[in-house]
């Protein structure tokens, strides 16, 4: 966040990061496949033939067991019968009804997709088999205004395997932790507007990150499944608990709506004109190759999306299943990381098969284990979005921003010596401010080798031919230096764009790439 704040600290009054929904999914992994089934079948010595009536016992226990609660305090069970009802909205309206002010809420029964068994009979092997299916099945939804957790539920599926999903926001929490602490604020649905201590709200998403997660989700799997794990009989397994969704959220908080609103319009231009693919992946920690485009044998697919909500206008990333996204609400700019897909992440971790053995990068795991590192990801890709953000400053007209780099100039280490004028339309000055002002190179810097190979496609056939673009670099690098676009950095070979051409170079970029006729409809 420090080149935004760095552009923006004094519009800002504060700065909060940490999740906002959380998904959790618990599962019976050894019951989730129909070997597994079959085993858990065998154990309980139930007949393949009796399968059916054996499932509809359970069922019918499970159910009794889990409304057992909502019976003794006389808590609404209704049925809905339309995905279109939002359950948190009717949940909401029940607790204010009823002046609910802490436990549990309502109890919510649907009928719904879902993963089970089924008995088929293969008649080449004249023997009964089970196969799993897509199907549809009775859920409970459990909402809670939870003394921890505030308001959330727990999903349970009734029919076997009894898959269970928890639902929780973390600035619900916060808000319990605030209170808790005897802190002051002001918030609007999941946003907090005002803060009397945003360090101490910060501390407290940060220990949100600490938590025992298996044991608090065991807690609450125990109050909606409490028949679990007798039901299984001989063959009492645990639930496993993986993250299925997570929303990580940095709200940048400005002094006054005004403020906010002077800057936004301009942000979402530049998202929508300027940002590429390429920038969407380094956004989201994808690697890109020196050459600046996407590499050959990338599959997936990146989308950007421009939505108007009640809350305010929404812009939306896309990349493999994977978003990131910026909208307004009142005082409150919020940059948004959503992980529904974790292949596209590392964690260096040990082996599973060997958690004592020799670490390394590996893919990302949906278990709990790994959610702090999921937090990592998330915040910096908030980061390198809002870093982006911070180099569209400029309010003057382009040609102000232009006109001296069109002009000669004089090289750096004194003397006299001039350089030629830049072309910022040009279509080699265009490559050279677009490969300096990558990314990328914001936090080591720029060097001489890493200019030659954005600049030439091919590697150099000989020797003498990467001296010479070597040469070509270096002459081109004393150019840049003396129009004050970038600066040495002390007893380095290393370059790095100056803190006043960072905006410079993004304007110019973004005019040169920008629809003419766009351009002259909203020419002042």
């Amino acid at each position: 966040m420090s080149p935004f704040l760095a552009a923006f600290g004094h519009l800002v009054s504060g700065v909060l990061h940490g999740f906002d929904r959380l998904v959790f999914r618990g599962h019976l992994r050894q019951l989730a496949y129909a070997h597994g089934m079959d085993c858990y079948l065998a154990a309980n010595r139930v007949l393949l033939k009796d399968f059916e009536t054996h499932v509809r016992e359970r069922t019918a226990l499970l159910i009794d067991a889990s409304l057992a609660e909502a019976r003794r305090l006389q808590r609404p069970v209704p049925f809905l019968n339309s995905s279109q009802r939002s359950k948190e909205a009717e949940a909401r309206r029940i607790a204010e009804h009823d002046h609910v002010r802490a436990g549990l809420i309502c109890v919510f029964k649907s009928v719904e997709p879902c993963w089970t068994f089924e008995v088929h009979r293969n008649r080449q092997r004249r023997q009964l088999e089970l196969h799993g299916k897509h199907g549809k099945c009775s859920f409970l939804y459990h909402y809670y205004l939870h003394p921890v957790f505030g308001l959330m539920h727990v999903r349970l599926q009734t029919w076997f395997p009894f898959a269970m999903q928890v639902c929780l926001n973390g600035r619900e929490w916060l808000a319990r932790q605030l209170d808790g602490a005897g802190l002051a604020y002001t918030r609007r649905g999941n946003k907090f507007t005002a803060l009397a201590d945003f360090a101490a709200a910060q501390a407290c998403l940060d220990q949100q990150l600490r938590t025992a997660w298996p044991a608090r989700l065991d807690e609450l799997a125990r109050q909606v499944h409490p028949a679990h794990p007798q039901l299984l009989g001989r063959m009492p397994v645990p639930y496993y608990w993986s993250v299925y969704q997570s929303e990580w959220a940095t709200d940048i908080v400005f002094r006054t709506p005004a403020d906010l609103a002077a800057l936004y319009a301009p942000w979402l231009r530049h998202a929508m004109m300027s940002y590429r693919s390429t920038d969407v992946l380094r956004f989201l920690g994808r690697a890109v190759p020196a050459h600046g485009q996407v590499r050959q044998g990338f599959a997936g697919e990146v989308q950007t999306d421009l939505g108007h909500r009640v809350e305010g206008v929404r812009i939306k990333h896309w990349l493999n299943g994977n978003s990131l996204k910026m909208y307004d609400c009142d005082c409150i700019l919020r940059i948004e990381a959503t992980i529904n897909q974790v292949k596209d992440f590392k964690v260096y971790r040990a082996s599973e098969t060997d958690p004592d053995g020799a670490k390394q990068w590996r893919v990302l795991r949906r278990g709990v284990a790994d959610l702090q590192r999921r937090a990592q990801i998330s915040q910096a890709a908030n980061e390198r979005y809002a870093s982006a953000l911070a180099a569209v400053r400029q309010a003057r007209p382009v040609k102000e921003v232009a006109e001296p780099l069109c002009r000669p100039a004089v090289a750096p280490g004194g003397g006299v010596r001039r350089v030629r004028a830049l072309n910022p339309l040009a279509a080699g000055d265009a490559a050279l401010l677009e490969a300096v002002s990558d990314p990328q190179y914001a936090i080591n810097g720029l060097r001489n080798r890493d200019l030659v190979a954005r600049l030439y496609a091919a590697p150099a056939a000989s020797a003498a031919e990467r001296r010479r673009r070597s040469a070509q670099v270096t002459r081109l690098l004393r150019l840049l230096r003396a129009h004050g676009l970038i600066q040495k950095v002390p007893k380095t070979h290393r370059y790095q764009i100056s803190a006043t051409a960072r905006g410079t170079l993004t304007a110019l970029l973004a005019a040169r790439n920008a629809n003419a006729d766009f351009l002259a409809s909203n020419a002042a």
